[in-house]
């Protein structure tokens, strides 16, 4: 592959990969809001969800995704030794990870609205998590995704002056941002429990249609899965052939 193609691919990268960091940093701080109130928090879903569900936003949103999981996946299979710095296993395990997340999420939000028109607010999400034990998994949703993310960027901002002057204050709201997204989770769930000393049904669309979300989240997942060790595997067959055909010239000669 030429230079030329590595660096227009390097920018699609780094694009795709802006995009999504944009989503999770508004994620993130949505949850936050839950600090204050279950209602601003509410707002500032029906403000993420008109931006992300607009026609702009679900095209940049969904096809960031795309073409960031095709670059990983690329990146996988073109990868010839996988002797990393720890930072760079850290920012892997993060991002391989966040799909395996993120599916359940939407799976039982944006896949459950087109499908079954379960609209999600906040005291909707929080009463099914509370009824499916999942809470704790909500709450740790977006952080590997915000780890990979702000690693990835990290590696392209730290030979820039400006960002090494910085480093001490993008690193505390690294970590201050999911704290406090984590803490208006847990304000919202405590606000819901109290409002409803018994938890109503979940939403009866989603109870109506469990079977078939869930039957739609094994399939992704099982897809997932099979992509990313597809890559690895094909990748490693390729690199013991190259090796391979390395030797016998070297005998040869």
């Amino acid at each position: 592959m030429t230079v030329r193609m590595q660096a227009v691919l390097r920018r699609f990268q780094l694009g795709s990969g802006v995009v999504l960091l944009v989503y999770l940093f508004l994620h993130l701080l949505n949850h936050a809001l839950g600090i204050w109130s279950l209602e601003l928090a509410g707002r500032g879903l029906l403000l993420a969800l008109w931006l992300w569900r607009s026609a702009p936003g679900t095209i940049a949103l969904y096809g960031a995704a795309a073409l960031h999981f095709a670059l990983a996946l690329r990146t996988i299979y073109a990868r010839r030794h996988w002797a990393l710095p720890l930072a760079e296993w850290v920012r892997l395990w993060a991002g391989l990870s966040l799909p395996l997340l993120l599916i359940r999420h939407a799976v039982t939000t944006r896949l459950a609205s087109s499908l079954y028109g379960f609209e999600p607010d906040y005291e909707r999400i929080v009463v099914q998590l509370l009824m499916s034990g999942s809470q704790g998994l909500q709450l740790a949703l977006l952080a590997p995704g915000w780890i990979h993310g702000c690693l990835g960027l990290w590696f392209r901002l730290r030979h820039f002056p400006w960002a090494l002057r910085m480093k001490p204050v993008l690193l505390t709201w690294v970590i201050l941002l999911p704290l406090l997204s984590a803490a208006g989770f847990a304000r919202m769930m405590r606000t819901v429990e109290a409002k409803r000393a018994i938890l109503a049904a979940p939403d009866p669309k989603l109870t109506a249609h469990q079977f078939a979300l869930n039957a739609w989240r094994h399939d992704l997942v099982a897809l997932y899965l099979a992509l990313v060790i597809g890559a690895f595997v094909v990748g490693q067959l390729r690199n013991a052939l190259e090796r391979r055909s390395l030797r016998e010239r070297s005998v040869s000669s």
